[in-house]
């Protein structure tokens, strides 16, 4: 079946890179590291994967990219990136709606176990004791031997004065490409959605999802925290995988 979305998923999926792009310029090396982490746990055989918080679908169209054949989940509550993924995946991932903020919404999952759970951007709207359950979730519907990665703003504590310099001089970049219109900033790229007839309805509705989302705090505490907190849930190896200036990726093995 055609989704109603067919015609113009693609234009969007470009306007959400270049506006995630503009935000965060090694995006793409993140998702290569995670992926590589996902190869070196399968032998690059086609994998299952959770695709955790996954909006428009950008980890799950670079993991079947990489990997043909992959099953794929994606994982999400917000209803206009998950309009976005499904129009963009179609049959070749499972989409699902579900609240992350609610334990049960791994009774949606179609599959018991998965070679990996990536996530990127996305968990440092959660409270620290709800990510801290959430981590010992996932390690449930992961396979032993599969590989969490998670991808975020993760400051590291002993470099403080270095990494605000580096967000300084990053800020300006930015703030310069939306200047000139080289990429639209967050706000703005929202409000193209709001505008659009066919998103419109699906605005509204994430609206009343996250009525606080424009004011709401993020939390990122430092890479340790995630560490920490993955070992307490009970993963065998966890790491640093990736690095640059504020962010990094932390993974876990089962």
């Amino acid at each position: 079946m055609t989704h109603y979305l067919a015609d113009s998923a693609a234009a969007w999926q470009e306007s959400w890179n270049l506006q995630q792009e503009a935000f965060l310029p090694d995006r793409e090396h993140r998702f290569t590291t995670m992926l590589d982490a996902v190869g070196a746990v399968t032998d690059d055989a086609p994998p299952r994967v959770l695709d955790l918080a996954g909006g428009t679908g950008t980890i799950s169209l670079r993991t079947l990219a990489r990997f043909p054949g992959a099953e794929v989940t994606v994982v999400d509550q917000d209803p206009v990136l998950l309009a976005l993924a499904t129009a963009s995946l179609g049959d070749r991932a499972t989409i699902i709606a579900a609240d992350l903020g609610d334990p049960s919404w791994t009774a949606a999952l179609p599959h018991r176990r998965y070679d990996a759970v990536l996530t990127a951007t996305a968990l440092h709207w959660l409270p620290p004791e709800r990510l801290t359950t959430l981590y010992g979730e996932i390690l449930q519907v992961l396979r032993p031997g599969g590989v969490f990665a998670n991808a975020d703003h993760m400051p590291d504590e002993g470099l403080p004065g270095l990494t605000k310099r580096l967000m300084t001089r990053a800020d300006t970049r930015r703030e310069t490409r939306y200047a000139t219109g080289a990429a639209l900033s967050w706000p703005g790229w929202w409000s193209k959605v709001a505008a659009d007839p066919q998103l419109a309805p699906l605005f509204a509705e994430r609206e009343k999802i996250y009525p606080a989302a424009h004011g709401a705090a993020e939390w990122t505490p430092p890479a340790a925290w995630h560490l920490d907190a993955l070992r307490a849930a009970g993963f065998t190896e966890t790491g640093l995988l990736w690095r640059g200036a504020a962010d990094a990726t932390v993974a876990a093995v089962r």
